[in-house]
């Protein structure tokens, strides 16, 4: 039993935070050279996650991942984190609410790229300002 809740933590752990590609990253820096930021977008975009709201509501077992797995900006693979935080609970709240946290922030960076990438405003937007995400 201890050697499965051992793994059960380990791959929780190793396992549960979004990142970025590289590729992700360079289009992020090719906005942030422009001016644009998840703080300061032009045009129309509004991120789709809170990050405060993650992190609160992964104290309870799993529900920030649930929050993240849905709606807009959502990352259906965060519902297998949630199922495995709701797991490891109460000991998952640890890394489980900044990884929520975390993960929204990183979840509304992917989608602002999208935004300027394929969303007809946001691609008027990019185009207006030079901006070309491939």
């Amino acid at each position: 039993m201890k050697k499965t809740l051992l793994t059960l933590t380990a791959l929780t752990l190793l396992s549960g935070c979004t990142t970025l590609t590289r590729q992700e990253e360079m289009q992020l820096q090719q906005l942030k050279s422009q001016g644009i930021t998840l703080d300061r977008p032009a045009g129309n975009f509004e991120a789709p996650n809170s990050p405060l709201l993650a992190g609160l509501l992964n104290i309870l077992p799993g529900v920030g991942n649930l929050y993240l797995a849905t709606g807009n900006g959502g990352d259906i693979s965060h519902a297998l984190y949630g199922f495995g935080n709701f797991l490891l609970w109460p000991i998952s709240v640890v890394w489980a609410a900044p990884e929520g946290a975390i993960d929204a922030i990183n979840l509304n960076k992917r989608e602002l790229i999208y935004y300027y990438k394929y969303d007809p405003y946001g691609k008027q937007e990019a185009i207006k300002r030079g901006i070309r995400l491939d």
